[in-house]
Parts: C-alpha cells; sequence; structure tokens
C-alpha cells in the first residue's frame, strides 16, 4: 500500500467520527426564473480524482471556438444565458438520495438577475477574454455559489452565444461553534443566510463568547444595494465589556475598468483592551476607538494591462483611553488622540492573475495576483478640520507575485510589505513596517511543500499596537498571546496532502505536518532565556465544499519544543480558518 493511501484510510477514519454530526442540512431550492434550467452536475474534482465535472460540458459543445479564438477573430456577443443550478445534481447517482433532493427544496436558488448584475460584458460587444475572466473571478468570491462557468453555447456569422452556469451553495448556516487555540476556548450560536431569498443579502444573528468578552452579535452587508455595485454593511454587537457599531455605503473600484468609486465608512468600538505577558493579562484598560472615512477616486481603467487611480478624502483617527473600575491598569496610559485629515491615495495594479488548485483550498479554484500591486495614501492633520494635533499620516502596500515552472512541479513565490505610521507633534508614533512571503511548491496533485516568513517592526506604538505571538496567531504550540513586544518574526514550514477523499459528497479531506518557529520582543516583554520559540504538530483539514460558511476547519495536535515549565506538552487545536 503506498503512502498516499495510508494517508487516505486514516484521514477517511478520523474525519468519519468527527463529522459524522456535521453533515445536517446542506441543500438548494428552485426558484423559477427565465433562462434557467434543471440540469445538474458533479462538484468540482481534485486532480487525479476520478470525479465528474461540476457542470455539464455537452461533448456538442467541445468543438466551438475558444474565447481567445472568438476574440481574435473580432465575435460579437449575442444572446447571454443565465443558468443558476441547484446545490445538489440529482441527475448523478451519488447526489440522487433523500437528504439532497430535500435540500435542493428547501434551498431558494439564486436569482438570474443577480447573477447578471455581476456580469461585465453584455451583449452587442466584443469578445474580450480579460473581461469574461474578471467576470469569472468576481462571481467565484461570492460565498453563495459553488461553481462557476462561462462558455460558448452558439457561434454564428461572428456571433457568439454565452452561456452563463453557476451552482449555489447552502446559504443558511443555524449552528453552533466551538473551537480552541492557544489553551483557549471560544464558542458561538447564530442565524446567518448568505444568500436570503436568492438575493445576495447576508443577514446574521447570534451570540458569541472568547477569552476577551460575550457578545451579542448582528450584521446585514448586500454587495449590489440599490440595484448597483453599492456595498452596504451595517453590523452592532452588544458585549460584556461594551459595544461596538460599523456601518459603510461605497461603490467601490469593482473591477480593474473600473472609472470611478465614492463612499463613506464609520465604526465605533469601546471595549476593555489588555496587555499579554506570558499568555496571561496583566494589564486592563478601556479603549474607546472611533474611525470614519468619506472619499472619491477617479481612474482611466484598465489601460495596457495597467490600472492607475487617483482618490481624494478626509478620514477621522480618533482614540480615548481609561482606567476601568475594578482592574489593573498599565501605567502610563497612552494619550488620547484626536485626528481629522484630509488625504490622497494613489493605487496601481498589474492584471496578472493565475488560476491554481490545492494551494490553500481543496479542490477549489483559486486566483493569485501575481502582478504589482501598490498604494500610497498621504493625510495631513490639522486643527482648521478639527484635530486636535497637527501631523502626517501616511501608508504604504506593496506586493507581487512570482511563478517559477522548471517541471511538473511548479512554484510560486508572493511577496508583500507595508508600512503606516503617523509623525504627530514633530516625531514619528505608532509606525510599523512588516514583510511577508509564501512559497508554495507543488510536488504533485496530492502534496504540496509550503513556507511562509513574515517580520514586523513597531516605532513608538500605543498598547493596542504591539505585536502578539502565541497559538491563536501562528505559533501553535503555545498558549495565546504568550509573548508580546515591538518585534515579531514568525516563519512557518508545511508538507500538505491533499486526498481525493470525498466524504458524502459534502467534505474534502487534507493534511499537513508542520514547524512554526518564531520570537515577539522589546517593548518590556522579555521571555527569560529561551526567547526564541517553536513547535512541531500533525493537522486534518476538512473543507465543506457545498456550503457558503465553508471555512476549513483545523484539527491540530502541536508539540512546543524546549518548552518552559509554564507551557503543556501537547496543544490541541480545534478552528476555523479562510485557508489551510
Amino acid at each position: 500500500m503506498t503512502a498516499r493511501r495510508q494517508w487516505d484510510r486514516i484521514a477517511a477514519g478520523i474525519c468519519g467520527a468527527i463529522v459524522a454530526c456535521a453533515a445536517g442540512p446542506a441543500g438548494a431550492a428552485a426558484s423559477a426564473a427565465a433562462h434557467t434550467d434543471g440540469a445538474g452536475a458533479a462538484a468540482a474534482s481534485t486532480p487525479g480524482a476520478p470525479a465528474a465535472p461540476a457542470l455539464p460540458a455537452p461533448s456538442a459543445r467541445e468543438s466551438l471556438p475558444s474565447f481567445a479564438a472568438l476574440e481574435a477573430a473580432g465575435a460579437t456577443i449575442g444572446e447571454i444565458r443565465i443558468s443558476t443550478r441547484e446545490i445538489f445534481d440529482t441527475a448523478d447517482p451519488r447526489e440522487d438520495n433523500a437528504l439532497f433532493r430535500l435540500a435542493n427544496r428547501l434551498h431558494v436558488r439564486t436569482r438570474p438577475d443577480v447573477i447578471a448584475r455581476a456580469l461585465l460584458f453584455k451583449s452587442g460587444e466584443r469578445v474580450d477574454v480579460q473581461v469574461i475572466e474578471e467576470t469569472e473571478r468576481i462571481l467565484r468570491a461570492s460565498r453563495y455559489l459553488y461553481d462557476v462557468r462561462i462558455r460558448p453555447f452558439a457561434v454564428h456569422e461572428g456571433v457568439v452565444d454565452i452561456e452563463v452556469l453557476t451552482r449555489d451553495t447552502w446559504s443558511l448556516d443555524p449552528g453552533l461553534s466551538v473551537s480552541r487555540q492557544g489553551g483557549a476556548d471560544s464558542s458561538g450560536v447564530k442565524l446567518a443566510e448568505y444568500n436570503l431569498l436568492g438575493t445576495g443579502v447576508a443577514l446574521s444573528v447570534g451570540r458569541s463568547r472568547n477569552v476577551d468578552r460575550s457578545s451579542s452579535e448582528f450584521a446585514l452587508s448586500n454587495p449590489r444595494a440599490f440595484g448597483s455595485w453599492t456595498a452596504l454593511r451595517l453590523a452592532h454587537a452588544d458585549s460584556s465589556d461594551g459595544s461596538s457599531n460599523a456601518v459603510s455605503v461605497v461603490r467601490p473600484f469593482y473591477r480593474l475598468d473600473a472609472r470611478w468609486a465614492a463612499g463613506v465608512s464609520a465604526s465605533d468600538d469601546d471595549a476593555i483592551d489588555a496587555v499579554y505577558a506570558r499568555g496571561s493579562a496583566v494589564g486592563q484598560y478601556r479603549h474607546r476607538e472611533r474611525r470614519a472615512e468619506v472619499f472619491g477616486g477617479l481612474s482611466p481603467g484598465l489601460v495596457d494591462g495597467w490600472v492607475h487611480r487617483v482618490s481624494l478624502g478626509v478620514s477621522l483617527r480618533e482614540d480615548r483611553y481609561a482606567v476601568a473600575p475594578g482592574l489593573t491598569a498599565p501605567a502610563p496610559l497612552p494619550a488620547d488622540q484626536h485626528l481629522v485629515a484630509p488625504f490622497v491615495r494613489l493605487e496601481r495594479l498589474e492584471d496578472r492573475f493565475e488560476r491554481k488548485l490545492n494551494r490553500n483550498l481543496i479542490g477549489q479554484p483559486e486566483y493569485f495576483s501575481l502582478g504589482l500591486s501598490s498604494t500610497l495614501q498621504l493625510g495631513w492633520a490639522t486643527p482648521a478640520f478639527g484635530s486636535r494635533q497637527a501631523g502626517a499620516l501616511y501608508s504604504l502596500s506593496v506586493a507581487r507575485g512570482f511563478e517559477y515552472r522548471p517541471d511538473a512541479s511548479d512554484q510560486l513565490l508572493m511577496t508583500a510589505a507595508q508600512l503606516a505610521g503617523q509623525r504627530v507633534g514633530g516625531r514619528v508614533e505608532r509606525q510599523r513596517l512588516g514583510a511577508q512571503m509564501q512559497y508554495y511548491l507543488r510536488q504533485s496533485s496530492h502534496r504540496l511543500f509550503y513556507a511562509a516568513a513574515s517580520a514586523d517592526v513597531l516605532t513608538r506604538p500605543a498598547l493596542e499596537d504591539l505585536l502578539l505571538l502565541g497559538g491563536d496567531n501562528g505559533l501553535r504550540g503555545y498558549p495565546l498571546r504568550y509573548q508580546s513586544g515591538t518585534r515579531r518574526v514568525l516563519l512557518t514550514v508545511e508538507q500538505r496532502f491533499y486526498t481525493d477523499l470525498y466524504v458524502w459528497r459534502l467534505f474534502r479531506i487534507g493534511g499537513a505536518a508542520y514547524l512554526d518557529a518564531g520570537r515577539a520582543w522589546g517593548g518590556g516583554d522579555v521571555q527569560g532565556d529561551r526567547p526564541w520559540l517553536g513547535n512541531v504538530g500533525l493537522g486534518l483539514r476538512i473543507v465543506s465544499m457545498r456550503s457558503a460558511f465553508s471555512n476549513v476547519l483545523h484539527l491540530d495536535v502541536a508539540l512546543p519544543l524546549r518548552a518552559p515549565p509554564d507551557v503543556r506538552r501537547v496543544q490541541f487545536l480545534v478552528k476555523t480558518r479562510t485557508s489551510f
């Protein structure tokens, strides 16, 4: 028996016990719509897996030219047919069972007009491969869609008719959540709908508890408010130590060729914050944080593969600190701050994306931006606009990806760097300089070597800015927030495994063996004679493929290396993340 098959059997046995009670409802029901048919298909398969394609591709269409060939021939778009599909394809014997049929009946399918409003092309326009590929990326970013296909279905006299096929996910999340990381537990109960009545609107209410606080939460978001590309978001939380409110109405640069953007956003958070050392709170204080921004931007669009944007706006940054009754506050508390700053924001983006499988997800397409992406924002706070202090606010971010394919084992390197801070009262404050790297080496369709490194440096930070390191932020074998300081380095190495297991046509299975090493120091938090920390571990990864809330479930066992006496020799972690 090969090593891969042994891993498949082990993972299947562990998974069977874990997900036995997690299958729950998982389905979709039809809402009748024009140009919508009931044909279905199997889920997208992991490379090497003997699974049917996620959406049907009739052989009669295989002879049609590609979009690239149609663009070269100067073809024009004719009819656009939108076909929204159920979650489960009951024409496939593997998905034709009572549970899946019930799920299809209960779920309200995405309305075709919701898909139509997200299309970047329309009838009468010339075929443009870049526009079609960008449309697919936008649609796949919607949590309520499991699969997306855009393809020609007829060509006649220089005109191509296009079919847009989508398959829904189960969008209702009536559930409990439990996680453990860094030796601390968190839990929650909520009712969330990510595709309300097939409109793409997300609505959630719930109750959560973690090491910091317990909260009752409400959130509403609509990425296509008012029948346009305007995104609306409302959020409110009442917590055991305060409250939080946020609202935003933003018409973003929703595509590379978008010519304008505008919006307004505001947030108000009032909570008890803590300063940590060795995983324990050594000081607590009340922190009131208010943020707001209004902006407008213009762009000439996508020109020769590049995008340039200029935005003007005004931002508010306010922080207030106070001693919380009955709690020990760190001394001294930071000084209050109120900054109102007009700003200019410059963006430069390169249109270069690569579609990959089995990197941070399992069996699902992922898009990596390999082009240069940079954003520079400069603002000036002045009492003339209501600031209590005068000074400059600045931020700069740069990202770039690199791909190398010497053979079948392609390599991908993603890099990024950021600088943000302010110069108030003649000195630099709250400045953070950071850099990150992620490296992917594809060894086969079922194995991947992954490495990541990050480093951050703070200059005159506020208490809430201190860098943390522990079980909840990268060092899986240690208690949460075990180290803190003004300097931080974190290294991670993983050998990832992707199996062909597709449990109950609901869950994809993978695993990882990993090594973490890092250190946070400075700011008065000295960790004895062992400042560098490390751990090794094994983890199981479970992806719920058919749900809108299908984050990756991580089940990890981590062993700290040369651990101090106050650290347990084995750490168990259960959590969900957006990636592997």
